[in-house]
C-alpha cells in the first residue's frame, strides 16, 4: 500500500515542477557583447532591446552619479517595461578625478593607457532594473591596478585594436588582462556587467524567479 502513494506523492511534486512557469527575460538596454556574454554564462534569460539615449559626459562630473544616470536614462529610454525586467548598465574607468570614456582613436588610446599605467584606478558601473511597479538604481566599484607600461607595452597593445570601443582603452577579458597587476572586486564588472550587484537585486526583488534567492 505504501509504494503506490509514494509514486503518486512523486508524480505530485514533478507535476508542480513541470508546472512553474519560466522566468520572463530580462530587457537588456544594451548593444554590448560582454554584457550579452555575462548574462549567458548566469543563465539569465534576456532579450536585447537598442536603448534611445545619447550619453553626455562633463568633465567635472561625479563618477558615480554620471554612471547611475547614464544606467538609468538607457533602461527608460527602451520604453515603459511590461513583464519583462528592463536591465541598464553603464560603465566608465575613474582616476585622479579624470573619468576615462571610450577612445575615439588610436592616440587617445594610447595616452589613457599611459595614464593608467602603474597606478590603480576605478572601474565604476550603474545599474538600472525598471518593472511597471518600481525603479532601482545602484552601483558597483571594482579597483584595478595596473603594472608600470613603456612605450613597447603601449605600442603592442594599441596594435592589437582591442581598446575600441572600451572604457578606459582595454579589455581585461582578453590582451589586456596583460596590463592587469591587481584587481579588488567583482571582475566582471571590469568586463561590463557588475554580475555580483545583478545577483544580488535579482535575488532580493525575485527570490527564486531566476535561480537566486
Amino acid at each position: 500500500m505504501v509504494a503506490p502513494l509514494a509514486v503518486r506523492a512523486d508524480l505530485g511534486r514533478s507535476q508542480a515542477l513541470v508546472s512553474v512557469p519560466p522566468a520572463p527575460p530580462l530587457l537588456l538596454a544594451s548593444t554590448s557583447p560582454q554584457r550579452r556574454a555575462i548574462l549567458e554564462q548566469l543563465g539569465i534569460p534576456f532579450e536585447l532591446a537598442v536603448p534611445d539615449y545619447e550619453e553626455h559626459d562633463p568633465p567635472d562630473a561625479d563618477p558615480l552619479e554620471l554612471v547611475r544616470d547614464h544606467a538609468a536614462g538607457k533602461a527608460r529610454s527602451v520604453g515603459e517595461p511590461d513583464e519583462r525586467p528592463v536591465l541598464g548598465v553603464d560603465t566608465a574607468v575613474h582616476l585622479d578625478g579624470r573619468v576615462f570614456g571610450k577612445p575615439g582613436g588610436p592616440a587617445e588610446a594610447e595616452e589613457m593607457l599611459d595614464a593608467l599605467g602603474g597606478h590603480t584606478h576605478e572601474v565604476v558601473s550603474g545599474l538600472c532594473v525598471r518593472t511597471p511597479g518600481w525603479e532601482v538604481v545602484e552601483h558597483e566599484v571594482t579597483r584595478v591596478t595596473f603594472r608600470a607600461l613603456d612605450a613597447r607595452d603601449l605600442g603592442a597593445y594599441i596594435g592589437t585594436r582591442e581598446w575600441e570601443g572600451r572604457a578606459g582603452a582595454y579589455a581585461i577579458q582578453g590582451r589586456g588582462a596583460a596590463l592587469v597587476e591587481r584587481i579588488d572586486g567583482d571582475y566582471l564588472n571590469v568586463v561590463g556587467l557588475p554580475a555580483a550587484l545583478l545577483v544580488r537585486l535579482l535575488s532580493e526583488r525575485f527570490a527564486g524567479v531566476y535561480g537566486f534567492g
